[in-house]
């Protein structure tokens, strides 16, 4: 059981604190096992605030010493922090402590990690590096002094002193305490200049280890762009002298975007042909951008509270998925987004975790880093920007910037920005933001005497602690298309606001093929009866490039259950049109690649239980297979030709286009396997001269078999690289056959390279485990075992890995009685472990609860 039953946190307790903040000043002598922070803030008493009393928050804090004003007093220290009696008028607090840094797996506050100091703040660690109000209403400039033996020191800011063994820094812009950060090590730096609009000479670096020098190029060059794109874009220009960005091999997250130090995991920043793969390059552009986004969004404008966490983090998605729609293809990058919230955020929705983009409440606040915050939050704000339309957009945007800059803002400041520059009342809007759960969405339609209706009912099903929903605002974006093909009607947005209403369509000659939902111009699940035939027809005719790629998945998805219900046969008419998309030489290649994509076993178990059936993880993957090699036979007379065609020609580039040609020349390459026995593999395994080839033959041999020899050779090449050798771990639990996967991933933990300590590698292998949902659900109930298991080892030194992690048994309750006794077993099991984090405990704790009724 937990130490402590987690105490919900409500929105509407909201006050201010009861103090305002000019100054903090930090001293920070480094230690392993002995770090002082000397801190001195300028405090002054707040006008709004009611409450007066003063509470620093601090965790695992040994006190030295204490005093106001100078004058030495002893404060009450709980292990949540401390208060004293203080002046009413402004003063000066003064205090020194001690903290480990060697000793804090938990990987929050000040860390090392190989010998580097680091940080990381967000959401609540800065309470773990001095007694501070670490909320994020809280806003002072920060001047910092880094007492090492270090050759780099770093904080927030622009340095404005150094010496040997010393640096100090200062940040003049206001911040919360999530926002500070510190870094300290054996570093090199890859560095530029760049010009604002404004005419300011900023210092570029990116730190990486001395034996990663080389690799940060790409980094670099996304850093450079995203400032560019964010002046030309949103008008929003960079504000200090340095921007810094540090990669740390050991981090909980992906990054964070501390003010001008963002800290980066080690994997999305550093990149070489040779080690990374297309797919890791483009997560390097795109979350190098979207924490520099966040220095307007997130940083110069924050959260008054955490309740409001999507205000930044919804929006800095929303801006990171624009730029890199124009970096790359507009189409593809919408696509993937869509796939991306459909296998988390629908999932998170439709599930024990469903919570509202604001939630009303929370016990822990590192649970809610979830899709609904970040993937959900951005789809808002893209409903918002098709309501009101790009140039409504833009003025809301600037005055957003003008009048809040400095501040801690809400979702009612942000709403009231569009309301005032477009003239558009929101009320009704802002149920996205209150409401859980994906709406549905149900269409009819009739067609009588030229005139065409469209009968629309929308509904969103309950969810966790909220039963009743209310109809949402809901653009739909769609356009009409003729029998032969034609457009008659282009792309259209009509408004859904009422649970029940129509749109009606005259002076059309013939009843048209609806082309719905364009662009996925909204996040529901739309609900309409249409044949194979149409879905093959919108394949080949929709203008649109998301519903084109929409119909072909929801053909094979059909195609799939089919197979999995009724032991049918692929259907013809989707092998034909599988086979004109690849035909088709006028269609990006990234666009092809996607379609010959089939379904993942969790979408069409997601599936299947929205029908009401009870998934059979062994019978969607047989089934899956069966298709890939009707797929595989189908299409043979087309593979040779298109693996030779797709051949990049020079050297290898990151691009969007070369990285299309590789995506669809593997696809074939995959397919090809089914057919020839791996040999085509094992050469380009064998050939390939950039780590998007060769992990992507070493994938096919995995899938196919055959991949022992090619497996050792891997280990035996990139054993030396962290990086490469996550993939190796994750692709052998992901890929594992259902039989297998346990003993293949009990195995993997037993090897020595198993650090387990280190969140990526224990993503690659219990993450990819958990992502093989025939290998997890095995009917013994040994695959929910094994990852039980070390969730309780993990929570012990790192509670908030363990936690989001704890989502691999998100699903539990969908399945047959014997696999959910099994996984509550396993859940229950969690429960009971003396010590259990507060993150670990609220996540099971709701896991457990939802599931129960469910079940």
């Amino acid at each position: 059981m937990t130490d402590a039953a987690p105490q919900p946190v409500f929105l509407k307790d909201y006050t201010p604190f009861g103090f305002l903040v000019d100054q903090v000043e930090l001293n920070v002598h480094l230690h392993p096992t002995a770090t002082r922070v000397r801190a001195k803030i300028a405090f002054r008493p707040n006008p709004a605030a009611r409450d007066r009393r003063f509470f620093l928050h601090g965790e695992d804090l040994t006190l030295i010493s204490a005093a106001i004003d100078g004058t030495p007093v002893t404060p009450e220290i709980t292990p949540e922090g401390l208060s004293c009696p203080v002046p009413e008028a402004p003063f000066t607090w003064e205090a020194e402590v001690e903290i480990a840094p060697a000793e804090n797996t938990a990987l929050e506050g000040l860390y090392m990690s190989n010998g580097m100091y680091c940080t990381q703040c967000e959401a609540e660690g800065f309470r773990k590096i001095t007694f501070y109000p670490d909320r994020p209403d809280v806003m002072a400039p920060f001047r910092v002094r880094i007492d090492g033996d270090l050759p780099v020191l770093l904080s927030n800011g622009n340095p404005v002193a150094q010496g040997a063994g010393w640096a100090e820094w200062n940040d003049p812009w206001p911040k919360p305490s999530y926002l500070f950060a510190l870094v300290a090590g054996e570093l090199v730096a890859t560095s530029d200049r760049f010009t604002t609009s404004e005419g300011r000479e900023v210092a570029l670096n990116v730190w990486v280890r001395p034996a990663d020098q080389g690799k940060a190029d790409y980094a670099l060059d996304s850093l450079i762009r995203s400032m560019k794109w964010d002046e030309e874009v949103y008008g929003r220009a960079y504000d200090l002298d340095v921007f810094n960005i540090v990669a740390v091999d050991d981090f909980n997250m992906g990054a964070m975007e501390n003010k001008g130090l963002n800290v980066f995991n080690s994997r999305y920043v550093l990149a070489s042909p040779e080690t990374a793969t297309d797919r890791d390059y483009e997560n390097i552009e795109r979350i190098i951008a979207h924490e520099y986004f966040h220095n307007w969004t997130g940083d110069r404008i924050t959260c008054r509270d955490w309740f409001q966490l999507s205000l930044k983090e919804g929006l800095t998605v929303f801006r990171d998925s624009q730029f890199s729609a124009d970096m790359r293809s507009a189409a593809v990058k919408r696509i993937e987004d869509v796939m991306t919230l459909r296998a988390r955020q629908f999932r998170e929705d439709n599930g024990p975790l469903a919570h509202p983009v604001r939630p009303e409440s929370y016990a822990e606040i590192n649970n809610f880093y979830t899709a609904t915050v970040y993937e959900k939050g951005a789809e808002v704000i893209g409903m918002v920007r098709r309501l009101v339309g790009p140039e409504g957009y833009a003025k809301a945007l600037d005055l957003y910037f003008a009048r809040h800059d400095g501040q801690a803002c809400t979702i009612e400041d942000w709403l009231q920005v569009f309301e005032e520059a477009t003239g558009r009342d929101l009320t009704r809007f802002k149920r996205w933001y209150s409401q859980a759960g994906t709406p549905r969405v149900k269409v009819t339609e009739d067609f009588k005497d030229g005139t065409y209706t469209l009968h629309l009912e929308q509904k969103t099903p309950p969810t966790p602690g909220q039963d009743e929903k209310l109809p949402q605002v809901i653009p739909l974006a769609l356009g009409l298309l003729s029998p032969n093909g034609d457009e008659v009607l282009p792309t259209t947005v009509i408004e859904l606001t009422e649970a029940r209403q129509e749109a009606v369509f005259e002076g059309l000659a013939a009843k048209p093929v609806p082309s719905l939902l364009r662009g996925f111009s909204a996040p529901v699940i739309l609900e309409r009866d249409s044949t194979p035939e149409e879905r093959a027809f919108l394949l080949a005719h929709d203008t649109d490039p998301f519903n084109k790629w929409e119909a072909g998945r929801s053909l094979a998805r059909e195609v799939l259950i089919a197979m999995v219900t009724e032991d049918a046969a692929p259907a013809p008419a989707w092998l034909d049109a599988l086979a004109a998309v690849v035909r088709d030489e006028a269609l990006d290649p990234a666009f092809r690649a996607l379609a010959l994509r089939l379904p993942g076993e969790d979408e069409l178990a997601e599936a299947l239980a929205d029908r009401g059936a009870v998934p059979d993880p062994l019978a969607i993957h047989a089934a899956r297979e069966r298709a890939k090699t009707a797929v595989a036979r189908h299409l043979d007379p087309l593979w040779a030709g298109l693996y030779a065609q797709m051949a990049c020609p020079g050297p290898y580039s990151p691009g969007a286009a070369d990285a299309g040609r590789r995506a669809l020349r593997l696809a074939a390459l995959g397919y090809m396997a089914r057919l020839d026995g791996g040999a085509r593999a094992q050469a380009h395994f064998s050939a390939a001269d950039n780590m998007t080839d060769e992990i992507g033959a070493l994938s096919v041999l995995l899938e196919t078999g055959g991949a022992d020899e090619a497996l050792d050779r891997f280990a035996r090449r990139w054993g030396h690289d962290r990086l490469v050798m996550d993939k190796w771990f994750g692709l052998q639990a992901t890929l594992a056959a259902p039989e297998r996967a346990v003993a293949v991933t009990r195995a993997l933990t037993e090897h020595a390279d198993f650090t387990w300590k280190n969140p990526n590698r224990f993503r690659a292998v219990i993450g990819g485990f958990s992502a093989n949902a025939a290998g997890f659900h095995d009917a013994s109930g040994a695959g929910y075992d094994l990852v039980a298991d070390w969730l309780i080892r993990l929570d012990a030194v790192n509670p908030q890995t363990a936690a989001r992690m704890s989502t691999a048994f998100e699903t539990w309750a969908r399945y047959d009685e014997g696999r959910r006794e099994k996984a509550q077993a396993a859940l229950e099991r969690i429960a009971a472990r003396e010590g259990l984090s507060r993150d670990m405990g609220e996540m099971v704790g709701r896991l457990l609860a939802a599931g129960r009724i469910a079940a």
